[in-house]
């Protein structure tokens, strides 16, 4: 595909960076990751046969994003785009607290006052320096199966009574955080592609998914880099 693009620049999480579960090698009683090559960055660089350079990192957070845009902003002035991916960690909260003390107030990793202006941030940043950022909605979750794998080692039955009995609760959080991104895409006049969608298009998403039930595995990713192709399909045309 032919886009007369430079370079992208991706800032995120270990979903940008392209963790997985390494199914081959994780223990009978864990779970092990590793970077695919099959990642959706991974995918777009060899499918736009441009310069992707990859920022992210396993545990990423938008309060750490400052931090490396300014660690690399002079690639970002080369980039033709820099997408961000954050929201996945933000959102989620100790789940090891929470199994200690069931009753208490817990709060997310980065409230949700703090995710908006980190993001804006980072979106004013990056337009700054001369380049149009672009954001990523979150990729769907497996409540069930993501609760079964944060729960393995702790009290699962106080982190259910935090979720009020049903595990389901765990995509509330998760869906406002990707709410508050679209909502920052039209606050800033910023693009957003969605990833959501060609998750929740699939009879059964969780097929695309990865058994921690967070992170998309490798047919997801061949998803995410649909949707990103698609976009830039029809900004390059435009």
């Amino acid at each position: 595909m032919e886009t007369g693009l430079r370079a992208v620049c991706g800032f995120g999480d270990s979903v940008m960076k392209g963790i997985v579960v390494d199914r081959e090698n994780s223990p009978a009683d864990g779970i092990k990751y590793k970077i695919s090559d099959k990642g959706f960055a991974a995918r777009c660089r060899r499918n736009f046969g441009i310069d992707v350079e990859n920022f992210a990192r396993f545990g990423g957070m938008v309060t750490h994003g400052m931090k490396f845009l300014n660690r690399y902003a002079d690639k970002v002035k080369e980039a033709d785009y820099v997408l961000f991916e954050y929201g996945g960690n933000d959102c989620d909260y100790k789940w090891a607290e929470i199994s200690e003390r069931p009753d208490d107030v817990h709060h997310p990793n980065v409230p949700i006052d703090v995710f908006t202006a980190k993001y804006r941030e980072l979106i004013d940043a990056v337009k700054a320096l001369g380049t149009r950022p672009v954001l990523l909605t979150l990729p769907v979750l497996d409540p069930e199966r993501y609760f079964r794998f944060l729960s393995k080692g702790l009290n699962g039955d106080n982190i259910l009574k935090w979720l009020h009995g049903s595990v389901l609760n765990i995509d509330r959080w998760h869906e406002r955080y990707n709410m508050e991104i679209m909502r920052l895409g039209v606050l800033t006049r910023t693009p957003v592609i969605d990833i959501t969608s060609v998750f929740l298009e699939r009879r059964n998403y969780s097929d695309y998914l990865c058994e921690d039930g967070i992170h998309p595995n490798e047919a997801g990713h061949r998803l995410i880099q649909g949707a990103i192709v698609s976009y830039l399909r029809r900004e390059r045309s435009a």
